[in-house]
Protein backbone atom coordinates (compact mmCIF):
# COMPACT_ATOMS: atom_id res chain seq x y z
CA UNK A 1 0.00 0.00 0.00
CA UNK A 2 2.83 2.41 0.97
CA UNK A 3 4.82 2.09 -2.63
CA UNK A 4 1.43 2.80 -4.36
CA UNK A 5 0.93 5.61 -2.33
CA UNK A 6 4.45 6.59 -3.06
CA UNK A 7 4.82 6.24 -6.45
CA UNK A 8 1.57 8.13 -6.83
CA UNK A 9 3.86 11.39 -5.10
CA UNK A 10 6.95 10.48 -7.18
CA UNK A 11 4.69 10.31 -10.39
CA UNK A 12 3.14 13.57 -9.47
CA UNK A 13 6.31 15.38 -8.75
CA UNK A 14 7.44 14.09 -12.10
CA UNK A 15 5.07 15.68 -14.08
CA UNK A 16 5.36 18.74 -12.20
CA UNK A 17 9.05 18.84 -12.72
CA UNK A 18 8.88 18.21 -16.05
CA UNK A 19 6.28 21.29 -16.14
CA UNK A 20 8.44 23.60 -14.76
CA UNK A 21 11.52 22.45 -16.83
CA UNK A 22 9.36 23.08 -19.58
CA UNK A 23 8.17 26.36 -18.44
CA UNK A 24 11.53 27.31 -17.97
CA UNK A 25 12.17 27.01 -21.77
CA UNK A 26 9.65 29.20 -22.64
CA UNK A 27 10.32 31.97 -20.09
CA UNK A 28 14.19 31.70 -21.45
CA UNK A 29 12.54 32.32 -25.07
CA UNK A 30 10.83 35.15 -23.77
CA UNK A 31 13.51 37.19 -22.63
CA UNK A 32 15.55 36.27 -26.06
CA UNK A 33 12.61 37.42 -27.81
CA UNK A 34 12.55 40.76 -25.70
CA UNK A 35 16.68 41.43 -26.32
CA UNK A 36 16.69 40.55 -29.75
CA UNK A 37 13.34 43.00 -30.59
CA UNK A 38 14.37 46.15 -28.16
CA UNK A 39 17.13 48.22 -27.24
CA UNK A 40 17.40 47.21 -23.61
CA UNK A 41 19.34 49.49 -21.14
CA UNK A 42 22.00 47.96 -19.16
CA UNK A 43 20.16 47.62 -16.11
CA UNK A 44 17.83 45.65 -18.04
CA UNK A 45 20.17 43.84 -19.54
CA UNK A 46 21.92 43.15 -16.43
CA UNK A 47 18.75 41.52 -15.08
CA UNK A 48 17.85 39.35 -18.23
CA UNK A 49 21.41 37.85 -17.87
CA UNK A 50 20.22 37.22 -14.02
CA UNK A 51 17.17 35.45 -15.20
CA UNK A 52 19.23 33.30 -17.95
CA UNK A 53 21.43 31.67 -14.59
CA UNK A 54 18.40 31.54 -12.72
CA UNK A 55 16.63 29.41 -15.36
CA UNK A 56 19.76 27.23 -15.79
CA UNK A 57 20.22 26.70 -11.96
CA UNK A 58 16.29 26.34 -11.75
CA UNK A 59 16.79 23.82 -14.83
CA UNK A 60 19.50 21.61 -13.16
CA UNK A 61 17.66 21.52 -9.63
CA UNK A 62 14.95 20.05 -11.83
CA UNK A 63 17.23 17.60 -13.28
CA UNK A 64 19.02 16.48 -9.55
CA UNK A 65 14.55 16.04 -7.94
CA UNK A 66 14.30 13.86 -10.97
CA UNK A 67 17.07 11.66 -10.14
CA UNK A 68 16.25 11.76 -6.46
CA UNK A 69 12.72 10.40 -7.56
CA UNK A 70 14.23 8.05 -9.70
CA UNK A 71 16.57 6.94 -6.80
CA UNK A 72 13.96 6.70 -3.97
CA UNK A 73 11.32 4.49 -6.05
CA UNK A 74 14.21 2.39 -7.31
CA UNK A 75 15.58 1.82 -3.49
CA UNK A 76 11.65 1.39 -2.36
CA UNK A 77 11.01 -1.04 -4.26
CA UNK A 78 14.19 -3.07 -4.05
CA UNK A 79 13.36 -2.76 -0.39
CA UNK A 80 9.59 -4.14 -0.91
CA UNK A 81 10.98 -7.04 -2.45
CA UNK A 82 13.25 -7.55 0.11
CA UNK A 83 10.85 -7.15 2.86
CA UNK A 84 13.39 -4.75 4.17
CA UNK A 85 11.96 -1.11 4.30
CA UNK A 86 13.49 1.02 7.02
CA UNK A 87 13.46 3.90 8.38
CA UNK A 88 16.32 5.41 6.50
CA UNK A 89 13.79 4.81 3.29
CA UNK A 90 11.44 6.88 5.00
CA UNK A 91 13.88 9.50 5.99
CA UNK A 92 15.05 10.37 2.33
CA UNK A 93 10.92 10.26 1.15
CA UNK A 94 10.55 13.12 3.84
CA UNK A 95 13.82 15.42 2.60
CA UNK A 96 12.33 14.94 -0.98
CA UNK A 97 9.22 15.78 -0.35
CA UNK A 98 10.55 18.70 2.07
CA UNK A 99 13.10 19.60 -0.80
CA UNK A 100 10.17 19.53 -3.37
CA UNK A 101 7.96 21.99 -1.20
CA UNK A 102 10.93 23.82 -1.17
CA UNK A 103 11.89 24.10 -4.78
CA UNK A 104 8.27 24.46 -5.78
CA UNK A 105 8.14 27.79 -3.39
CA UNK A 106 11.61 29.05 -5.09
CA UNK A 107 9.83 28.07 -8.77
CA UNK A 108 6.86 30.64 -8.15
CA UNK A 109 8.86 33.40 -7.21
CA UNK A 110 10.82 33.11 -10.40
CA UNK A 111 7.87 33.04 -12.25
CA UNK A 112 6.29 35.45 -10.34
CA UNK A 113 9.40 37.62 -11.15
CA UNK A 114 9.87 37.04 -14.80
CA UNK A 115 6.22 37.79 -15.23
CA UNK A 116 6.83 41.06 -13.64
CA UNK A 117 9.58 41.90 -15.86
CA UNK A 118 8.31 40.93 -19.22
CA UNK A 119 5.24 42.51 -18.65
CA UNK A 120 7.32 45.94 -17.51
CA UNK A 121 9.52 45.86 -20.41
CA UNK A 122 6.84 44.48 -23.18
Amino acid sequence: MYLSELQFNIDTWKRELKFHFDEMDTFQEKLDELTARQVLDVVDLKKIDIFQNRILIEKDAIAKLKHRCRNILTNFRRAVNENGINDLLFIERTELRDDMRNYIKLHYILKEEIMDFLLENS
